[in-house]
């Protein structure tokens, strides 16, 4: 019979529908719309904005070819670079100027359509961008916290065209997102109760009961989260507690980047390459408390939220964590994929 499950970190509630059971066939991914001309491939450099980062290979210039992976604002940004972030008030309404920094992470200077098309040495080197990127805006007290995510696929909507280059994005915020600030209230009211962080308690269990583990190396987890909100969600987690991703050392760079491979190519071979949304959960800046411990979230976009979502905030999820990891881990990972 169908099931509440209580996720400990936040405390949302999921509906773990077993009666709805779905199978990976059955969630097809709608076919993509036709590409237009990609700005972001190698020798098209004057099509975009200046580079704010670039990983080069040596003897090449600032927007120019030679470059493996390349950081640059993005033309049409979430919200404007100039001007302070000012908030005023309208009666019962408080409001903010919308300022932030809106950068693009371009992966691959090939029209690569995902990360799991590169190789090992490729992804690292887009990890090393991450690590950058975060920690550019360490200084800048007028940021406070900064989202890094990707989107894959047709997520929502519908458009007439698409760019299929694998990229990712950094949105910086004058104003911490309440569900970061949420999840930080959930972890220190546990730290505070237990003595210990709610997710090196997380990563014990799973590993102790193995049903939701994806997998596994020296230095990371993979597994479907207890209350999973989407079927065939992810979580990749650092063994060592670490509560920043910008204090990843390089040396972990090569165990990351082989995780992640092997989580998207199992993705994209099982559900037959779905959208998805890869979001990287990491401490805000200047947060100073050992409770909190960075993740990776990779979310597959396979259910529409209904009335009942809505009108409750309670997700309904198809398919048991166990059932997802257990397909997952079956699924053979190839040394390689191409396109």
């Amino acid at each position: 019979m169908p099931e509440f499950r209580h996720d400990p970190v936040v405390g949302y509630w999921t509906i773990i529908s077993t009666e709805r059971s779905r199978r990976p066939v059955e969630f097809r991914p709608r076919e993509l719309p036709e590409e237009r001309r990609c700005p972001f491939c190698e020798g098209r450099e004057d099509e975009t904005t200046p580079e704010a980062f670039a990983i080069r290979k040596m003897g090449t210039t600032p927007d120019g070819p030679g470059w493996d992976v390349r950081v640059i604002v993005s033309k049409m940004p979430l919200l404007s670079e100039s001007g302070p972030a000012e908030s005023c008030s309208h009666g019962l309404y408080d409001r903010m100027d919308g300022i932030g920094r809106h950068e693009i992470i371009v992966e691959s200077p090939r029209h690569a359509h995902d990360l799991d098309e590169l190789d090992l040495p490729a992804i690292e080197k887009v990890i090393r961008a991450y690590v950058n990127r975060l920690n550019a805006f360490k200084k800048d007290e007028s940021v406070k916290y900064a989202l890094l995510f990707k989107n894959h696929g047709l997520i929502s909507g519908s458009v007439r065209d698409v760019i299929r280059h694998s990229r990712s994005q950094l949105i910086t915020l004058p104003v911490i997102p309440k569900r970061v600030k949420e999840e930080l209230a959930s972890t220190k009211a546990y730290f505070e109760r237990e003595g210990r962080c709610v997710f090196c308690d997380i990563l014990k269990q799973e590993k102790n009961e193995a049903a939701r583990v994806v997998s596994e190396n020296k230095t990371f987890l993979a597994f479907c989260p207890f209350a999973s909100r989407s079927p065939f969600e992810m979580w990749i987690l650092p063994k060592e507690h670490e509560a920043d991703f910008g204090q990843l050392p390089p040396k972990d760079f090569h165990d990351f980047a082989l995780i992640l491979k092997e989580c998207l190519i199992k993705l994209h071979d099982l559900l037959e390459d779905p959208p998805f949304n890869l979001v990287l959960h990491t401490a805000p800046y200047r947060h100073k408390t050992g409770d909190y411990h960075w993740y990776l979230q990779i979310a597959p976009r396979l259910t529409k939220n209904a009335g009942f979502e809505w009108g409750t905030g309670i997700h309904i999820n198809p398919t048991p964590p166990e059932d997802a990891a257990l397909l997952l881990r079956q699924t053979k990972v190839r040394h390689a994929r191409t396109s």
